[in-house]
């Protein structure tokens, strides 16, 4: 069975502290163990060391992220992993620079990516699911889940990894549902990672 890399991009506030994300990163690590996947894990405010977290990724089948929405984004602690561990990736062990050459300077940027696996991202937000997929809502104005992600998407994509479908546990803070989320979360990981989907 494949390896899976999965990673807890949740940072501590006093108003989260992130047990849902813990929870649900624990829920995939014993999901995918129980079904045979080899796990690795990383915390984003653990230490880790940079060679380490490359290592990982050249590891991983599958690399699965955790992460709540931070101001329509990641964590800075991830943010900051990415800054260290991406950037270092780039010098040729996860991708060959930005894809480009110097014959064709103007050709296939973001696509020098030297990956072969999947990705899966499973967020949690503040916002309903009734805020997205809406042209209605003014805030997101018909955004989907997945657009709000496309940097994430993007930051996968360049090192060559393909998706999977995104999760998304909405309303984590004014209005949880965490049992049904839960649910859902194990039908999710169910369909795209049981012998009978791979």
């Amino acid at each position: 069975m494949p390896n899976v890399f999965i990673l807890n991009g949740h940072q501590k506030y006093p108003f989260s502290e992130g047990k849902l994300n813990a929870a649900l990163t624990e829920k995939a690590a014993d999901f995918f163990t129980h079904h045979g996947y080899t796990v690795k894990k990383t915390t984003m405010e653990d230490h880790y060391e940079v060679n380490e977290e490359i290592a990982k990724f050249k590891w991983a089948d599958i690399v699965f992220f955790q992460t709540p929405i931070n101001w329509m984004g990641v964590s800075w602690s991830f943010k900051k992993y990415i800054d260290e561990v991406f950037s270092m990736g780039m010098m040729g062990e996860l991708s060959d620079g930005d894809g480009r050459s110097k014959e064709a300077p103007k050709q296939n940027y973001g696509l020098g990516g030297r990956l072969k696996g999947n990705y899966m991202m499973s967020v949690t937000a503040n916002a309903p699911k009734e805020a997205f997929n809406n042209p209605e809502e003014t805030f997101f104005g018909g955004m989907s889940e997945d657009e709000l992600l496309r940097p994430m998407h993007l930051n996968f994509k360049w090192f060559g990894l393909q998706p999977l479908p995104t999760f998304m546990a909405y309303d984590v803070m004014k209005n949880p549902e965490v049992a049904n989320d839960f649910i859902r979360f194990e039908q999710h990981l169910t369909t795209h990672f049981t012998k009978s989907s791979i």
